[in-house]
């Protein structure tokens, strides 16, 4: 299962650690959801997911203000005695003695943000929805075309790497080269990274390795990317029947989302560069509501129908 551990949560969002006493070192979140202890601050436990963590905002702060002692120290124990990865206080609001005796005795940490708890809310959720999400890795190469996420894919040798390096010269950005991790951060949404070791360097047969961001500076790479659309590079077969009107999609899948892909052959003579080029552009133009196809396909109705009348 995959995990991030506390400290690097802590150093992501800025946190204060209020239980310095507390070891974070081998805490792990497991669950990109979050929790707001209200109905456990009632004393409602069933169904209660102590795995995700948890946030302390305004609400909840003035609901512990107005209980008694007794009741603190039985909901308080109960509550710590879960073991959430940890308790995060928003709008700098500062936890009881009472809890922090329970948090402590538990080995719970107990973090705080000066963000609103909204704001806390949605960026802690987007932040563990990428880090946690399910993940793979391809062979490949990720390359950002006018904003649209475009990767190559196709046997080894076959200029996947060189199509990258002219897309580069032509003002696009790398995000990887040779393997790539596509997340599913949602349903409809699949984003991709190069692995740490690798990341900004391009690997061209008969050079070597280059990085790509000394050699043409920080704009032409990037961190991540979502996936819009995938070129399968496949060597030229003069038996097969290739697509040369683009009528109907095709689609490949990846981690259950499907994903638009077309196969290029290739031949000595074809620029890849600017066929990868142009079917960014022209999955763009299709997402925005027009299709060259179906334009031709109109036009030739169209024609046959103005032949019919005469």
């Amino acid at each position: 299962m995959a995990s991030v551990s506390l400290k690097t949560y802590i150093g992501k969002m800025n946190l204060v650690n209020l239980t310095p006493d507390v070891d974070v070192d081998g805490v792990k979140i497991e669950q990109p959801e979050i929790n707001r202890p209200a109905l456990q601050l009632a004393g409602f436990f069933d169904h209660f997911d102590s795995a995700r963590v948890e946030i302390v905002g305004f609400v909840e702060y003035s609901y512990m203000k107005q209980m008694s002692d007794d009741r603190k120290e039985e909901i308080f124990s109960r509550f710590l005695s879960s073991h959430m990865p940890c308790v995060v206080f928003c709008r700098d609001l500062e936890p009881e003695e009472i809890f922090m005796k329970y948090a402590v005795e538990y080995k719970v940490p107990v973090l705080k943000t000066s963000q609103s708890t909204s704001d806390f809310m949605a960026e802690t959720i987007r932040w563990l929805k990428v880090k946690l999400a399910p993940c793979i890795s391809i062979h490949g190469v990720l390359v950002d075309v006018n904003g649209e996420g475009l990767l190559i894919t196709g046997e080894s040798g076959i200029g996947k790497s060189e199509a990258a390096l002219e897309l580069i010269k032509r003002g696009h950005r790398l995000i990887s080269d040779d393997v790539v991790e596509i997340r599913k951060v949602s349903d409809d949404t699949l984003i991709g990274s190069a692995p740490d070791i690798t990341k900004h360097f391009i690997e061209l047969r008969g050079i070597g390795i280059i990085d790509v961001k000394a050699l043409f500076g920080a704009t032409s790479v990037k961190e991540t990317q979502g996936i819009d659309l995938v070129i399968k590079l496949e060597d030229w077969d003069k038996d097969k029947d290739y697509d040369r009107l683009g009528m109907e999609e095709e689609y490949t899948e990846y981690l259950g989302k499907k994903v638009v892909c077309h196969n290029i052959p290739i031949r000595p003579g074809r620029n890849l560069a600017i066929i990868c080029e142009t079917a960014a552009i022209n999955y763009r133009q299709k997402k925005m509501g027009y299709n060259a196809a179906q334009e031709l396909y109109k036009r030739v109705q169209d024609n046959l129908q103005k032949k019919r009348e005469e």
